[in-house]
């Protein structure tokens, strides 16, 4: 395999994507020759063009860097790509972003959070947990920590890894702790079955080293686990657990609770980062952050400043008229969580949610779980779908998850009109909107219009 050290020159295709910016940002920091194409200007592009880094949105091959040593390609580039193919038929080095990933990760302690759902709320508060505590850590994260401004932290003794299954990336890694959230259908396009999907978290169980720590939710399944290692089990209040939460309680939005772990309780943990799912997501965290000796006192420090990730249970808009929250969520379970979430913490308000679906494939496999989790919230606002990488299906659109929601207040609604029909509502309370597309392009103008209505 490649040695980076030997590396100076490095170009990412798709070089905007939240996981490939992570590398772009640590290479640019190594002090490599950092350069790439993406194919749409973002406001995460034109940051890495303010550190530095030079990026092309033309596919073009007189755009790209010849005189790269090593190109690093996102799997989501299309095979036509025409600076993908020339670089291809001109025998450069070409490796996914999965394997350098691995590469700089292993070469740390290697710190990998895994999980259908979780992962990156729960690798951000790792990371800002050793960061409080003066670790030397680097954190490749799959979303914008609040704390850090950036998806990326520089260090070099620990290395937090979000361990993603798409395309099985995550078996690049081999983890001293990893942790797994979650184990859920999701991905088919790629792995076809629930079967699939748990044989291969099984395979990264296996990744953990020798004398390692492996660190699961209880709802991941038994079968999966790696016996060979050291084990524990997590969750919000089971008391099976190694690591629980008891007396926990939520005052205007504050969340105060002990921890119990293997060797005692960390009491009156407190946490504003909203949802009991990111109180769970915070035990993992502080399992892990034990099992490498972080005292009690800085992770409590850490948790109760911990910020939030960007488009995870993100506030926007509080004030006595409206509450505007904004979430990645694109999953049945992870809209459980989030309209669990906003009910617990507004209980007597009205919850409208506008989802933007994420891929043809994932519609079609989970319409009648997205129907059952969407039929929670009061009011319904569903935008097309976003195909991302894939081409339509037939008979594929947002209509077949609307036939089956079935609260009464529901509509389709093209997203160039949302922001003009929200202006005409005098019921908003509890507005969310959730979905892993571009309806995060439409967050300013809803903050803003709720802003001026308030």
């Amino acid at each position: 395999m490649i040695n980076l050290n030997n590396i100076q020159r490095i170009y990412f295709l798709g070089i905007g994507g939240i996981g490939m910016s992570a590398l772009a940002r640590y290479f640019n920091l190594h002090g490599k020759m950092v350069s790439g194409y993406d194919k749409t200007r973002t406001a995460l592009t034109d940051e890495l063009e303010k550190e530095g880094i030079i990026i092309t949105f033309e596919d073009s091959i007189e755009t790209l860097d010849k005189a790269a040593e090593l190109i690093i390609y996102t799997p989501a580039i299309p095979k036509d790509h025409l600076q993908y193919n020339w670089y291809t038929d001109n025998n450069y080095t070409l490796l996914k972003r999965a394997q350098i990933l691995g590469l700089a990760a292993n070469s740390m302690f290697n710190i990998s959070v895994a999980g259908s759902h979780g992962k990156t709320s729960t690798s951000s508060i790792v990371a800002h947990i050793l960061k409080t505590a003066d670790k030397s850590v680097a954190a490749f994260l799959g979303g914008i920590c609040i704390n850090f401004n950036s998806n990326f932290i520089d260090g070099s003794e620990y290395a937090v890894a979000e361990a993603d299954e798409f395309d099985r990336s995550f078996l690049n890694l081999e983890p001293n702790i990893a942790l797994i959230t979650s184990v859920d259908t999701d991905h088919l396009d790629i792995y076809g079955n629930l079967e699939a999907i748990e044989n291969s978290f099984h395979q990264f169980c296996n990744k953990v080293r020798v004398n390692g720590v492996l660190i699961t939710n209880t709802s991941v399944p038994e079968k999966i686990l790696n016996k060979q290692v050291t084990n524990y089990r997590y969750s919000l209040s089971e008391a099976s657990s190694d690591y629980y939460t008891k007396n926990l309680e939520i005052n205007n939005g504050e969340y105060t609770f002990d921890v119990v772990h293997p060797n005692g309780v960390i009491q009156e943990v407190k946490s504003y980062y909203g949802g009991k799912h990111n109180i769970e997501n915070a035990v993992g965290a502080i399992a892990i952050a034990l099992n490498i000796g972080v005292s009690e006192e800085d992770i409590k420090k850490a948790v109760v400043s911990f910020k939030g990730v960007k488009r995870r249970f993100e506030t926007h808009v509080r004030n006595e008229k409206f509450v505007y929250i904004d979430d990645y969520a694109h999953h049945p379970r992870e809209l459980d969580a989030t309209i669990a979430a906003a009910k617990e913490l507004y209980p007597n308000k009205k919850l409208t949610v506008i989802f933007q679906p994420h891929l043809f494939s994932r519609t079609k496999d989970l319409c009648d779980e997205f129907a059952v989790s969407l039929s929670k919230a009061d009011e319904l606002l569903l935008l097309e779908i976003y195909p991302a990488r894939e081409k339509p299906m037939e008979g594929v659109t947002s209509n077949i998850i609307l036939d089956k929601v079935t609260i009464p207040e529901k509509r389709i609604i093209n997203k160039n009109d949302l922001v003009d029909f929200l202006n005409t509502k005098d019921d908003i309370q509890v507005l969310i909107t959730v979905g892993a597309g571009d309806i995060d392009t439409k967050v300013n103008d809803i903050k803003n219009l709720l802003n001026t209505k308030s």
